[in-house]
């Protein structure tokens, strides 16, 4: 856990100091990639406390989902129907039950 941890420091920091800029038209598929890693993090977090964690699982939902969710947004644009809602929805769905999970496993572990 202290090594996932880290690892996600280092690569916000890299990230901040990178000269990397993405057009402005690409932002939209980028910010629904972004939500789905954020998914996949936080439910990596979540199994690592319920001792399911498995890498491989990780890895390939960490960049399947980022990838399926950016093309889902990609596809919808050029249909002209924003399907990147079900991606807002289904990924910040579960982003939230993780984070609550979480909150409430660290706050039974405090009482205890």
């Amino acid at each position: 856990m202290i090594v996932a941890l880290v690892g996600i420091i280092v690569g916000l920091g890299i990230g901040f100091y990178l000269p990397v800029t993405f057009p402005a038209q690409y932002s939209l598929y980028l910010s629904i990639s972004i939500i789905a890693a954020f998914d996949s993090i936080f439910g990596a977090v979540r199994a690592n406390l319920e001792n399911k964690f498995d890498t491989l699982i990780f890895t390939t939902g960490f960049f399947g989902n980022a990838f399926l969710a950016g093309m889902l947004a990609y596809i919808g644009d050029q249909l002209g129907v924003p399907l990147y809602y079900a991606a807002i929805v289904a990924f910040g769905v579960r982003l939230f039950e993780n984070f609550a999970f979480i909150r409430r496993y660290f706050i039974s572990k405090l009482r205890e």
